[in-house]
C-alpha cells in the first residue's frame, strides 16, 4: 500500500487527466458508470427481496455486501462516476492543477450521463425486463425509493455526506493499492458500508427512485427535490471531508 502522500500525488494526476478527455469519451464512460452503479443496485435489489423472508434483517447486510461490484467495474474496467469525480477532480482543483471551470464542466457531463445510465437500467432492465416489477422485487424498490424520498432536505444532504466520505475513501484506497485485489478490497468494504448504514448516493437514487416512477410509485418531482440535496451532500462529502482534509494534511509544498 502507497503512503497517503503517495496516494495524494496519483489521485491529483487522475483527476487532472480526466478533464483531457474529449466530449465522447466523457460522455461514454458517464453512461457506463451509471449503468454499472445501477446494475450493482439492481442486484442488492433482487438479493434482499429473494431472501427478506427467510434472512430477515440480515438480507440487507447480503445485498450491502453485493453492491460494491458496479464501483470496482468501474474503476478496474473504466467508467466515470460523478461521486468519484467529485473526490479526485476536486483534488486537482486544490492543487491548481486545473480551473474551476474545468471542474464544474467536467461535474456537469459527468452526472448528466450517470444519470442516462441510471434511468436506461431502471427502465430497460428493471421496467422492461421485470426485473422490478413482479411480487417480492416491487415491493422492494417502491420501500426503499420511498424512503430516500421521505428524507427531509437536510437528511438527505447530511446522509450524501456520509455516503460520498465513504466512496471518497473506496477511490483513495484503490489508488494506493498495488495489485489488483488489493483495489477490490479497498474499494469493496467502504461501500458496503455507506450502502449497508443507509447513506444517500445521487446517482444510485437516479436508478432505484425511477424504477419506482416506472411502476407509478413516485413521481419525477419527488426524483428532482431528492436528487438536488443528495447531490449537494454528496459534493460536501467527497470534495470536503476526503479531498480538501487530506490535501490539507498529506500535500508538500514545493
Amino acid at each position: 500500500m502507497d503512503s497517503p502522500e503517495i496516494i495524494l500525488e496519483k489521485a491529483i494526476n487522475i483527476g487532472s487527466y480526466k478533464i483531457h478527455k474529449t466530449f465522447l469519451q466523457k460522455a461514454i464512460l458517464g453512461f457506463i458508470g451509471g449503468a454499472m452503479i445501477s446494475l450493482g443496485y439492481l442486484l442488492y435489489v433482487r438479493v434482499v427481496a429473494s431472501g427478506i423472508e427467510s434472512l430477515g434483517s440480515f438480507a440487507g447486510f447480503i445485498g450491502a455486501s453485493v453492491f460494491p461490484i458496479g464501483l470496482i467495474v468501474i474503476l478496474l474496467a473504466g467508467g466515470e462516476l460523478i461521486t468519484g469525480n467529485m473526490m479526485v477532480v476536486s483534488l486537482a482543483f486544490f492543487a491548481k492543477k486545473i480551473t474551476i471551470k474545468d471542474l464544474l464542466n467536467n461535474w456537469v457531463i459527468i452526472s448528466f450521463f450517470n444519470i442516462i445510465g441510471a434511468i436506461f437500467v431502471a427502465y430497460f432492465f428493471g421496467h422492461l425486463v421485470g426485473l422490478t416489477t413482479t411480487d417480492h422485487f416491487l415491493q422492494e424498490v417502491v420501500e426503499v425509493a420511498h424512503a430516500k424520498i421521505a428524507a427531509s432536505p437536510l437528511q438527505a444532504i447530511l446522509s450524501g455526506i456520509g455516503c460520498n466520505w465513504f466512496v471518497g475513501i473506496a477511490l483513495w484506497l484503490s489508488y494506493g493499492a498495488k495489485d489488483a485485489i488489493g483495489k477490490i478490497v479497498g474499494i469493496w468494504f467502504p461501500v458496503m458500508t455507506f450502502v449497508a448504514i443507509g447513506f444517500q448516493h445521487s446517482v444510485a437514487n437516479a436508478f432505484i427512485i425511477p424504477a419506482a416512477i416506472f411502476e407509478g410509485a413516485a413521481s419525477w418531482g419527488d426524483f428532482l427535490s431528492n436528487f438536488i440535496f443528495v447531490y449537494i451532500g454528496n459534493i460536501i462529502g467527497g470534495a470536503i471531508f476526503v479531498s480538501l482534509f487530506y490535501y490539507l494534511v498529506y500535500h508538500k509544498k514545493s
